[in-house]
């Protein structure tokens, strides 16, 4: 599910070339009837694993709302057209996304085991970029207290979780003050013990920005 495909929006300020930050977050739900199993993640809750991508100025460029708890976030990316699309070459940037998906040519991760200097820098730069997506959807959480647990089948979760993007766009184009402040702390609900492994060319990519920016 989409919000719009066009990433080129707000770049961000600590970090070269990115067009958008990356990161999954659980919206808990009602144990469902139907394959109630694939709906338990690793916290041993039911929830609708919702993948979000957002731009500097905090609007959500695009959303996956459909996948089960427990399916992983870089099965999620690995599996969605915009990834396809960026493989393509349709789109010109970076996403910026943690250890939860695989460093790759467009799609860059910290590093598992930074040396001092340029490589920590770069991290540091990583982390503060990524800030962003966690205010995000702390704004997109404080704003809909429903996002707390819905009651619901997981089919209407997703639209109403789509739903809530598309208004949480709109009150932040206009300016609307979020209810309360959200919380940009990484999301605990959210932990990735197991990162898949790091593609040679995304590697690749990393070291060169590492090198030409954070030296």
């Amino acid at each position: 599910m989409k919000v719009r495909h066009t990433l080129i929006c707000f770049f961000f300020l600590w970090f070269p070339g990115v067009i958008g930050c990356i990161d999954g977050t659980h919206i808990p739900i009602i144990a469902p009837s139907v394959n109630e199993g694939d709906y338990v993640n690793r916290k041993s809750f039911h929830s609708i694993n919702v993948q979000i991508i957002c731009d500097a100025a905090n609007i959500i460029t695009n959303v996956e709302a459909k996948w089960p708890g427990s399916v992983h976030d870089s099965q999620i990316f690995r599996e969605c057209t915009l990834s396809t699309k960026f493989g393509h070459g349709e789109f010109t940037g970076y996403l910026l996304g943690d250890r939860g998906y695989p460093c790759l040519p467009y799609l860059l991760t910290p590093y598992p085991d930074p040396e001092p200097g340029p490589q920590q820098r770069y991290n540091l730069a990583n982390c503060r970029t990524r800030a962003r997506i966690e205010m995000t959807i702390g704004m997109l959480k404080a704003r809909f207290q429903c996002l707390q647990r819905l009651r619901v089948t997981p089919e209407r979760a997703c639209d109403i979780i789509v739903a809530c993007v598309i208004l949480h766009n709109i009150a932040t184009i206009r300016g609307e003050h979020c209810p309360s402040e959200p919380n940009i702390s990484s999301d605990p609900n959210h932990e990735h013990p197991d990162p898949p492994t790091d593609i040679q060319d995304g590697r690749a990519v990393r070291d060169t920005i590492c090198h030409n920016h954070f030296f």
